[in-house]
């Protein structure tokens, strides 16, 4: 049992150290590509070094473009959307479109509804489109909007 403990903690301790180097390492990377600690390098490493800035230069951009390039298409689909959608109430909003309200009757039966019973200056009636304001209290009588 002693020995098993022993053995991990050799384990550990290895595993740590080659953690500490790969974090020394990729701490340096980082410094050399921000400009620091050139000095040590060599003529190779340097042009390495170029490349491999030149390479996530390259990166960055195909990405930012393509950032751009979706922001641009969910703007267009969210207008496109929104269009859609207020075609849809449109369609929905009978103030807006045709709406065929007599049922199964017809016209006759538009005319017997709407006139009482075959009174046709009723059968054309005004409506108040809901966005507008109340127009009938507004010096004109219902009365003064029939035809006939």
């Amino acid at each position: 049992m002693m020995r098993s403990t022993h053995l991990i903690n050799k384990n550990m301790q290895r595993t740590l150290s080659h953690l500490k180097d790969i974090n020394r390492n990729l701490r340096t990377e980082i410094r050399q590509r921000m400009g620091e600690d050139l000095d040590s390098l060599e003529f190779d490493e340097l042009r390495g070094l170029e490349q491999n800035v030149d390479v996530a230069l390259k990166e960055y951009h195909v990405i930012t473009t393509q950032t751009e390039t979706y922001k641009k298409k969910v703007k267009h689909s969210y207008e496109a959307y929104k269009n859609l959608q207020q075609e849809l109430g449109m369609r929905e909003d009978p103030a807006f479109g045709f709406v065929d309200n007599t049922g199964a009757a017809g016209w006759d039966g538009a005319v017997a509804l709407g006139g009482g019973g075959g009174g046709a200056p009723d059968m054309y009636s005004f409506r108040v489109v809901p966005s507008q304001p109340n127009l009938h209290g507004v010096a004109y009588g219902s009365h003064d909007l029939r035809l006939g």
